[in-house]
């Protein structure tokens, strides 16, 4: 397995998939990453040379956030949401989605197990 800003990276994918393996790349900015480094993205992992690997840990280093400082970087923009206490700041406090979803059925992952409400019984005369 190579490693890649602390990543281990899979041997027996193509160049593409296995940098998505790494936070704050998907397949688009693999593409970017491997065109910048003059590696051929269908080229298996294992099949890399040294120079190959130094040239894309280059541009990573160089050109992009990933992995620990993006990380931290998103959860610092979640915390001034909730320390100035916007409508996005609230629901990330009270573990609610943001993003205007209904809530009424569905949002159970971020709701939590549902908690069961008893009803209240009928006074008998």
């Amino acid at each position: 397995m190579a490693r890649i800003v602390g990543v281990d990276i899979p041997d027996n994918k193509r160049g593409e998939i296995a940098l998505t393996y790494i936070y704050g790349i998907g397949r688009s900015r693999a593409n970017t990453i491997l065109a910048e480094a003059k590696v051929d993205k269908d080229l298996k992992v294992s099949s890399w040379d040294d120079e190959q690997f130094n040239a894309v840990r280059k541009v990573i280093n160089d050109s992009f956030k990933v992995e620990g400082e993006l990380r931290s970087e998103v959860q610092l923009n979640i915390k001034r949401l909730m320390d100035i206490g916007s409508y996005r700041g609230i629901r990330h406090r009270i573990g609610l989605p943001v993003r205007g979803q209904s809530t009424k059925n569905n949002a159970r992952t971020r709701k939590g197990k549902r908690k069961t409400v008893a009803n209240k019984k009928k006074a008998v005369k």
